[in-house]
């Protein structure tokens, strides 16, 4: 650095003002303002060498100036940037030190290299102080609860699963001051096990090496109670203990399994930490769930929804999903803590990633891991939810248990809630998905089981609406079948059809725009659809309906404008009304039963079959659904 940069860096750190050692208070000059701005145009200026840093650091501008400045003049908004008006450059700053924080917290434990047992600070506790200490945590809540720091949320809640991944959330929630007779009954057990383990390796080492003689002096021996291929008794060279332990093949080279077909193996680490980390701990959880989870849990899968976010970053809301919920159900219930994720819509989204993630695992070989840890992810957030609805069973609120049996109403009655389950229960394979998935699943099938059957009432059955078909006998055409039914006068109809409906083609009226003469449903073709429309025209104004069949017509010619069937788009009224004459008098093999309601108002069937002719009508039927009959009909799956 030049000695003329020297001296304007000292000169304008000498002009900022002067601290009073007697009044104990820091005097800022006239020309502060501007003097604040030189010294933030200086630092642009800095090059890769930070020449002009390193000369602010050792004339200590920030000890002797800056801060007295701050903590003297922090009314002069002047001196001050807008805390609401954050650049560009500051935004980056602090996604940097965010990923930096979630970069460090993501390295995986080494429990064989650290040797520390349960309740005592590994380096991942550690860490987790420092950032308690350094009020960095309070930094994290902060932005989880602030909507105006939304852009942050993803990578908060990534921060938020590495910090609490070797936690437990049941144990967290019941970390108190004191221990509990459970905890220090169930570290004595722990203790002695460990003893008596290692008391037996010690025997069997001593039996080892002090034995009797070598087994190869052992003899021969014969086992009468089994023949060898020869018919002979069978010789064995070695002595038996026991008669089962004879084996033939423990010479013979084991065949090795392919890795591909090999288990899957879960990689899941939980322990127990310190007690001080365990407290802090559920501090900051019960923090966040009074003032940040709601907020949070609705942004995020916002982001997820509308694919805001980076890929498979749902499996971050689906863990806090689980966590925080379980903490919330064994710490101290609240339904208003986590009415964000207690809804139907919740059970839809977790629903829809699991039958996602069961797709991919059939169709992509090549990450069949990372597809079964996604689905065991959403299986145990899909349990969580359903038994938080255990608990608001057994509310003493009223309001809450309402909102309970609401739940359970929308999803009893889904066919896709109720046999998610039981479809995942069947396809189970053991070389794509693991036995800790296994065990959760008949856990989370036992939860629903006993949902379903308290909501049913003790046995009874849940009534659901199925389709059916009801056929009709094969019969000859008769002559009464055939024959028009004479006391159906169309012409007498017609005229008193045709004054009203003139009325309403010539008067103002407001007609439906959104009326839609096909089905969209339906397995048909639209184009296929035309007849049927015509046939709707018809009986709408046969039975009275004259708005209806007008606004019906004039959407089936925006609909198929081809050949005019049903007219022109500029026809005049009374062009309309001729062909409206002409589709109600045209044959065009309607139900009598149509024009027998229009006269006599009884319903008699008059269309002719022939005897090769069988029709079928779609009827809903109600059944009564027993779940106990459903989960019998799987015994076979749960036998093997």
């Amino acid at each position: 650095m030049s000695s003329i940069l020297s001296a304007e860096l000292a000169a304008t750190c000498s002009a900022l003002g002067y601290y009073d050692v007697k009044s104990n208070k820091y005097y800022a000059d006239s020309n502060t303002l501007e003097t604040v701005k030189d010294l933030i145009r200086y630092l642009r200026r800095d090059d890769e060498s930070h020449d002009i840093r390193r000369q602010l650091g050792e004339i200590k501008v920030l000890q002797n100036d800056l801060i007295p400045l701050l903590k003297s003049y922090w009314e002069e908004t002047d001196l001050f940037d807008d805390y609401a008006e954050r650049g560009d450059e500051n935004s980056l700053i602090i996604e940097r030190i965010l990923i930096l924080i979630r970069n460090i917290l993501y390295v995986p434990p080494d429990p064989a290299t650290e040797k520390r047992p349960d309740n005592d600070a590994s380096i991942h506790d550690q860490v987790l102080w420092a950032l308690h200490q350094s009020g960095m945590l309070d930094i994290i809540l902060y932005i989880t609860s602030s909507t105006n720091e939304k852009a942050y949320y993803m990578h908060t809640l990534e921060i938020l699963s590495f910090m609490l991944r070797e936690q437990r959330a049941s144990e967290l929630a019941r970390a108190a001051l004191q221990r509990s007779e459970t905890e220090k009954i169930r570290d004595e057990a722990e203790l002695l096990a460990i003893r008596h383990r290692e008391t037996n390796q010690k025997q069997q080492k001593i039996k080892m090496y002090n034995g009797a003689r070598h087994s190869r002096f052992g003899g021969t021996y014969v086992l009468t109670s089994m023949k060898s291929i020869s018919d002979n008794e069978l010789l064995c060279h070695k002595p038996l203990n026991n008669l089962e332990a004879l084996n033939f093949d423990i010479d013979k080279k084991k065949p090795k399994t392919p890795k591909n077909r090999m288990p899957i193996k879960t990689n899941t680490f939980e322990r127990r930490s310190a007690f001080s980390i365990r407290l802090f701990l559920k501090e900051f959880c019960v923090e966040f769930l009074n003032g940040a989870y709601n907020t949070l849990m609705y942004h995020v899968k916002d982001n997820l929804v509308r694919a805001r976010a980076q890929a498979h970053d749902e499996s971050y809301y689906l863990w806090a999903l689980r966590f925080f919920m379980e903490f919330n159900r064994c710490y101290k219930f609240e339904v208003k803590l986590v009415s964000e994720t207690m809804a139907v819509q919740t059970f839809r989204y977790v629903q829809q990633l699991m039958e996602n993630y069961f797709d991919m695992i059939q169709t992509d070989k090549k990450k069949i891991i990372l597809w079964s840890r996604r689905l065991h992810l959403a299986l145990l957030a899909y349990r969580e939810l359903l038994l938080t609805i255990c608990v608001m069973d057994k509310s003493p609120d009223g309001t809450v248990r309402d909102s309970a049996r609401v739940i359970k109403s929308n999803i009893f009655y889904i066919l896709e809630y109720r046999e998610l389950i039981i479809t995942l229960l069947v396809t189970y394979n053991e070389l794509k998905m693991s036995n800790a998935y296994l065990k959760d699943l008949m856990e989370t099938q036992h939860v629903f089981v006993k949902l379903l059957e308290g909501f049913c009432g003790g046995g009874s059955s849940v009534v659901v609406q199925k389709k059916t078909k009801k056929r009709r006998r094969r019969q000859k055409p008769t002559q009464d079948a055939v024959v028009t039914q004479p006391d159906v006068n169309l012409e007498s109809q017609w005229d008193e059809v045709s004054p009203q409906l003139s009325t309403v083609l010539q008067g103002n009226t407001d007609f439906s725009t959104d009326v839609v003469p096909f089905d969209a449903a339906s397995d048909v073709p639209i184009d296929e659809q035309k007849a049927d429309a015509m046939k709707n025209v018809q009986r709408k104004l046969r039975t009275g309906e004259y708005e209806n069949a007008v606004s019906l017509l004039r959407a089936a010619r925006e609909v198929w404008p081809e050949n005019n069937c049903f007219g022109s788009n500029n026809m005049a009224p009374e062009e309309e009304f001729l062909a409206l004459r002409d589709i109600f008098f045209a044959d065009l093999g309607v139900d009598k039963a149509y024009k027998v309601i229009a006269s006599h108002k009884t319903l008699r069937p008059s269309r002719s079959y022939s005897n090769k002719m069988q029709v079928g009508y779609s009827l809903a039927k109600w059944i009564c659904y027993n779940p106990i009959e459903v989960v019998s009909r799987k015994k076979c799956f749960i036998n093997t």
